[in-house]
């Protein structure tokens, strides 16, 4: 990819992603379900770019949808109603009347409370929602806290025996309509065990279910498979799928899953020019015009991203990479080996496509990065650089 061109071009701070490699993931993934009734619905809070969206859309993807706007994103972008799943911790009751009333595929709950929300506002509006409940299996998913959800110490889903008395109420609802079982157990997932130890659990419960004549349609097995940021082993598709598919013999349902960084991580890049170096007592910074409003996670999960310095030549030294932010926490890299540096070299920070962009912000009021799309060699900008006028306008119009 000619990334010095593409900076040239589009300036920099900039987020690149190669479609070409989305569809190989995108494919690789349905594949490996192929020996059984599927649906990739794309966790959209990994990259919410609506041309990467709509993208997925033309591949068969639907989306798994975290807020109404995450919702009315897929609309926008061509995604079916039918393909479309509403999952999140809380919702406010107007976020659930819109989805009711879009005909999305279900709305995943995730507590008793919810539920009778649901049922309340379906009941006002005439409908008959169609609901899955999310299990928490309590399974370590063996990956970074914050991303572990799967525990019964996190906030996410229900315990086993809430969840079977959730869906006897729903069975006997004239509102609810509960199609579908949910988990989801973290993200960025290295190992096997974990999923298949967590489809287990929810598989027998599914089982149980339709002792008591639940028939559930569709069985989520949520997203969570992890991308090659470093040294990680990573998942091949088909084992993963194999695992899982493994804990459904005897079930007639549609597996969904809701893959996010795999599809998207390793397909991104954050180009950032170099300002300049200096040196404090010995420490050497180089001082870069991308900063942590841009890509947070190396500041908020201390996470890994490759660093490449385009062209760079001659002795390598250890160097943090830090940007303009008035933070200590505002760093892409520390004590990396890097060349010497100079005004206007390009650095490429890898494996960006996944909770980067879509976890920016304008923080010290500076405007969010142009995205742009290289597919088949062309290139083309999908997000227009962020200017001061865009940012204050809807301040502005209350003063």
């Amino acid at each position: 990819m000619q990334f010095e061109a593409l900076a040239q071009q589009y300036k920099t701070p900039l987020y690149v992603y190669d479609f070409d490699g989305i569809t190989s993931q995108y494919e690789a993934l349905k594949n490996a379900f192929k020996a059984r009734k599927s649906l990739i619905c794309y966790a959209v809070k990994a990259n919410s770019n609506l041309s990467v969206i709509r993208h997925l859309a033309q591949l068969g993807s639907g989306c798994d949808c975290v807020s109404i706007g995450e919702v009315k994103r897929a609309l926008k972008a061509g995604v079916p109603p039918y393909k479309i799943i509403f999952s999140g911790v809380g919702k406010r009751d107007e976020e659930i009347k819109e989805a009711l009333e879009c005909g999305i595929l279900m709305l995943n709950l995730e507590s008793e409370a919810e539920m009778y929300r649901v049922e309340t506002i379906a009941t006002s509006l005439g409908e008959v929602a169609r609901i899955s409940i999310r299990v928490n299996p309590n399974i370590d998913p063996k990956t970074h806290p914050y991303i572990s959800t799967g525990l019964h110490e996190n906030k996410f889903g229900v315990d086993l025996d809430t969840a079977k008395r959730l869906y006897i109420h729903a069975k006997h609802s004239a509102a609810l309509d509960p199609v579908g079982i949910h988990f989801h157990i973290g993200s960025q997932i290295t190992e096997l065990e974990p999923f298949y130890e967590a489809a287990k659990v929810v598989s027998d419960l599914v089982r149980n279910l339709k002792a008591l004549d639940i028939e559930l349609k569709f069985f989520d097995v949520g997203g969570g498979l992890g991308i090659k940021y470093s040294e990680e082993e990573t998942i091949n598709p088909y084992n993963y799928a194999q695992v899982i598919l493994n804990t459904l013999k005897g079930l007639d349902v549609t597996l969904v899953c809701e893959p996010g960084r795999f599809l998207v991580g390793n397909c991104g890049y954050f180009l950032t020019r170099v300002l300049y170096e200096k040196t404090n007592a010995g420490k050497r910074f180089v001082v870069v015009d991308g900063a942590m409003n841009d890509l947070i996670r190396p500041s908020l999960y201390q996470a890994y991203h490759h660093v490449e310095l385009l062209d760079g030549k001659g002795e390598e030294t250890p160097a943090d990479i830090v940007g303009p932010v008035c933070e200590s926490g505002d760093f892409f890299a520390k004590n990396i080996m890097l060349p010497l540096t100079q005004h206007n070299d390009v650095l490429v920070i890898h494996s960006a496509g996944a909770y980067g962009f879509t976890m920016s912000s304008n923080y010290n009021t500076r405007g969010r990065a142009a995205e742009v799309a290289v597919e088949a060699g062309q290139s083309r900008l999908i997000r227009v650089r962020e200017d001061f006028e865009t940012m204050i306008a809807l301040e502005e119009a209350c003063l």
